[in-house]
């Protein structure tokens, strides 16, 4: 059996990337480490096949979606960016 067809891989890359995000916050590993856990527990109990080309389809399918889902739930507030309307050497 070819590694990436193995459940514990996709598991292993999607804790790494979720300890990555707590060194580079942004939600934007966060939601490949999802994405990667999901393809890893599909895996594991045996929903998925081997099929490179579909695996990582699912895992960017899953990814994004999870992204999109953290910018909805953690994303820019409204009110958070201060906009500008006079510059401040202006009397």
């Amino acid at each position: 059996m070819v590694l990436w067809q193995e459940w514990w891989v996709w598991i292993v890359i999607g804790v790494t990337l979720a300890v990555a995000e707590v060194m580079l916050p942004g939600f934007v590993l966060l939601g490949f480490a999802i994405g990667a856990a999901l393809v890893g527990l599909l895996l594991l109990i045996g929903l998925l096949g081997g099929n490179l080309y579909v695996l990582i389809l699912i895992f960017a399918l899953a990814s994004l979606v999870a992204w999109i889902a953290l910018r909805r739930l953690v994303g820019i507030r409204k009110g958070q960016v201060k906009i500008w309307d006079r510059d401040i050497n202006e009397n």
